[in-house]
C-alpha cells in the first residue's frame, strides 16, 4: 500500500518533453477537425455524416492534453507555495480555452438545427449510441448564443467573475486572528471555533466574525457585481430564473428541485429537534450561532489510516466485491494521497477524467471524522472507476448523481463504525451524524432559499447594500436552525466567506445526494440483492438522465415521496438521539 500520490501516472516532471508533445498533439487534432467540419453542412442534415462526425468530435475528448491540466493541479495540491506548477497551469489553461473555442461551431452549430432534423437524428439508428448526448444539446441549445458571442463570455469569465472571487479571498486568507495570546490565520481560527470550550468558543468566534464584518464592503462590491454578471448571462441566454442555468447543468428537472427544496423547507422541524437536543447536551439556556456545530464531546477512539482501510474495505466488500477490488487497486498504485503535510491543500476530495487515473487527496489525522472521509472520497473514486466502462462522452457524472454515490458510501461505513464504538462514545457519534445530515440537508436548502432571495432583490432593486445582504442571510439560517439558536444580526455577515454562494445554487446538489443515497442505502439494508441496481446507477456515467438512472433503481425523483423518505431516515436518529439523551 501507498501512501503518498505517484504522480508519475501522468508525467515526471513539469519538464517532461511529454506535456508540450500532449499539447501539440491536441492543437493539431483539433485544428484538423476544424478544417474539416467548420464549412461543412452535410453533418448537420445526414444521420450517417453525423455518426462519422461524433466519432471524430468523441476522438478529441480522448485527448491527452488535458492530463497535463491534472498534473499542475495536483502538483499544487501538494504545495500550495508550487509557483512553477502555477505559472505552467495558467499557461495550459489559456491554450485549453483557445482550443475549446475552436470547436465551439460544432455543437453550436448542431444545437440548431430544425425541429423535423433533430427528430430524424434521435430517431436514426445509427445515431442511438449517442441519443442520450444529442437530446442534451437539442434541449439546451435554445440557450446558447452565437459563436462569437459565446467566445466573448469564455475569454471574459475570469475578469469578470473569476478575480472578483480570487480578490476576496486572498485578502481573507492574509488576515490573522488573536487568540490565547496567539495569532492565528483566520482559516485555522474559524476551524478551532467548534473545538472549544463554550466561553472560549464564543469569545474567539466573535472575533472570527468582527474580520467578516469589517470585509463587508469588499464582499458587498463583489456579491453585488458577480450577481449582476450572472444576471446578464441569464437574461442573453433565455434563462427565466436564476436557479434554472445550475439545475440544468446539473441535467436535473426544475419542478423536481424546487419540489425537494418544498419538502425540506416544510421538514424544518426536524433540524429545531435537533438544536434542542444539542443545547440539552451542551447544558445551555440558549445557543448561539457560534454554537451551531460545536462539539459535543470526543470520540477518543483512535483510528489509525491502516485500521481505517480495513474498515473502509470491509464495509465496500460487504457489498460487492468489485468496490473493494477498486480501492485496493487505487492504495496499491499510489492514487490516494493521505496526511497532512505542510503547504499541501486542506480537507479532502477525488479528482478522475477521461484518460487520466483517478486520484484521492486526504489529510487523515487517525480519527472518527477522517475515517467517515475515507469512506465519502473513496465512494467518489468507486463511482469514477464504474463509469469508465462508458464511451468518453459519458465517462462523466453530473454534480447530482457524484453527490449521491460518496454519501451513499459514507452512510454504509458510518453505521458500520458507529456499532464498533464503546457505548459512551455512541452518542457523541450519533450526534455529529445528525448534525452532518441537518447541515448536508437543511442548511444547505438555507443557503439556496437565500440565493434565490438576493438573486430576486439584485436583479429588482439593482444593488444591495451588506446590511441587507447579511439580514437576508440571518432571516434564512433562522429558518432551518429554529428557536434553540438565537443569532445577532452581525452574524449575517458569514456571506462575506461562503463560497458557495457564488456557485450559483450548487447547494442544491448536496442536499439531493443526500436525501436519495439514504433512501437507496435503506433499500439495500432490506434487501442486499438491490446492489445491483445501485451499481447500476453507479456504472451509468453520463448515459442517461439523473431521473432516469434512479428510476431504474425504483426512484422516482419527480414525486415528493422520495425525498420524504430520505427526511424520514434523517428524523430516525434525531428521535434515537433525543431517546439517548433522555
Amino acid at each position: 500500500m501507498k501512501t503518498t500520490w505517484d504522480l508519475e501516472l501522468l508525467y515526471k516532471s513539469l519538464d517532461d518533453p511529454q506535456i508540450e508533445r500532449d499539447q501539440k498533439q491536441a492543437d493539431k487534432a483539433i485544428s484538423a477537425f476544424v478544417k474539416k467540419y467548420c464549412s461543412r453542412e452535410d453533418y448537420l442534415k445526414n444521420p450517417v455524416a453525423l455518426a462519422k462526425a461524433l466519432v471524430e468530435y468523441e476522438k478529441l475528448i480522448e485527448l491527452r492534453a488535458s492530463r497535463a491540466g491534472y498534473y499542475t493541479a495536483y502538483r499544487k495540491s501538494l504545495d500550495v507555495e508550487d509557483k512553477a506548477a502555477e505559472a505552467l497551469s495558467a499557461k495550459l489553461d489559456e491554450r485549453a480555452t483557445k482550443r475549446g473555442n475552436k470547436i465551439l461551431f460544432f455543437t453550436l452549430k448542431l444545437g440548431k438545427v430544425s425541429k423535423a432534423v433533430q427528430k430524424k437524428f434521435l430517431e436514426a439508428s445509427v445515431l442511438t449510441p449517442y441519443g442520450y448526448w444529442l437530446r442534451q444539446l437539442f434541449d439546451n441549445a435554445k440557450y446558447d448564443l452565437s459563436e462569437p458571442e459565446e467566445k466573448i463570455l469564455s475569454l471574459v469569465s475570469d475578469v469578470s467573475f473569476g478575480r472578483w472571487l480570487q480578490a476576496t479571498e486572498n485578502i481573507l486568507n492574509k488576515k490573522t486572528v488573536i487568540h490565547d495570546g496567539k495569532t492565528l490565520p483566520l482559516p485555522e481560527a474559524e476551524a478551532m471555533v467548534q473545538t472549544l470550550s463554550t466561553v472560549k468558543r464564543r469569545q474567539l468566534y466573535r472575533s472570527v466574525r468582527d474580520i467578516y464584518e469589517g470585509m463587508g464592503d469588499v464582499a458587498e462590491s463583489e456579491i453585488n457585481a458577480v450577481y449582476t454578471t450572472k444576471k446578464i448571462e441569464d437574461e442573453l441566454r433565455g434563462f427565466k430564473t436564476p436557479f434554472e442555468a445550475t439545475i440544468r447543468g446539473y441535467q436535473n428537472d426544475p419542478k423536481s428541485i424546487l419540489a425537494m427544496v418544498d419538502a425540506v423547507m416544510r421538514s424544518a422541524p426536524i433540524a429545531h429537534r435537533f438544536y434542542e437536543v444539542k443545547r440539552k447536551l451542551l447544558k445551555e439556556k440558549i445557543l448561539t450561532y457560534a454554537d451551531r456545530a460545536a462539539h459535543v464531546g470526543e470520540i477518543k477512539t483512535k483510528v489509525p489510516f491502516e485500521k481505517a482501510v480495513e474498515i473502509v474495505r470491509e464495509t465496500f466488500g460487504s457489498l460487492s466485491a468489485q468496490y473493494a477490488d477498486i480501492f485496493d487497486r487505487l492504495l496499491v498504485n499510489g492514487q490516494v494521497d493521505v496526511s497532512p503535510k505542510r503547504g499541501k491543500s486542506g480537507g479532502a476530495f477525488c479528482s478522475s477524467g477521461v484518460t487520466v487515473p483517478t486520484y484521492v487527496l486526504l489529510n487523515h489525522i487517525d480519527n472518527f471524522e477522517s475515517l467517515k472521509t475515507l469512506a465519502h472520497e473513496m465512494g467518489h473514486a468507486v463511482h469514477a472507476e464504474r463509469t469508465k466502462n462508458q464511451r468518453p462522452l459519458y465517462q462523466g457524472h453530473p454534480i447530482s448523481t457524484a453527490e449521491t454515490a460518496s454519501t451513499f458510501f459514507e452512510t454504509a461505513a458510518l453505521y458500520r463504525i458507529i456499532d464498533m464504538l464503546p457505548a459512551e462514545e455512541r452518542i457523541i457519534a450519533l450526534h455529529d451524524a445528525a448534525q452532518d445530515n441537518v447541515a448536508t440537508v437543511f442548511r444547505q436548502i438555507a443557503c439556496f432559499r437565500f440565493e434565490q432571495s438576493l438573486h430576486e432583490a439584485i436583479r429588482k432593486e439593482g444593488y444591495v447594500p451588506k446590511e441587507r445582504i447579511a439580514d437576508l442571510m440571518n432571516t434564512h439560517m433562522c429558518a432551518y436552525l429554529g428557536p434553540a439558536v438565537q443569532l445577532e444580526r452581525s452574524d449575517g455577515y458569514f456571506f462575506v466567506h461562503w463560497s458557495h454562494i457564488r456557485r450559483f445554487f450548487y447547494v442544491y446538489s448536496y442536499a439531493y445526494g443526500q436525501l436519495i443515497s439514504k433512501a437507496l442505502y435503506g433499500k439495500v439494508k432490506k434487501d442486499p440483492k438491490f446492489i445491483e441496481k445501485v451499481d447500476g446507477f453507479l456504472s451509468a456515467g453520463e448515459s442517461k438522465s439523473p431521473y432516469d438512472i434512479f428510476k431504474s433503481c425504483g426512484l422516482d425523483t419527480k414525486k415528493q415521496e422520495i425525498f420524504l423518505e430520505g427526511l424520514s431516515s434523517i428524523e430516525n436518529d434525531v428521535a434515537e438521539l433525543e431517546r439517548l439523551v433522555k
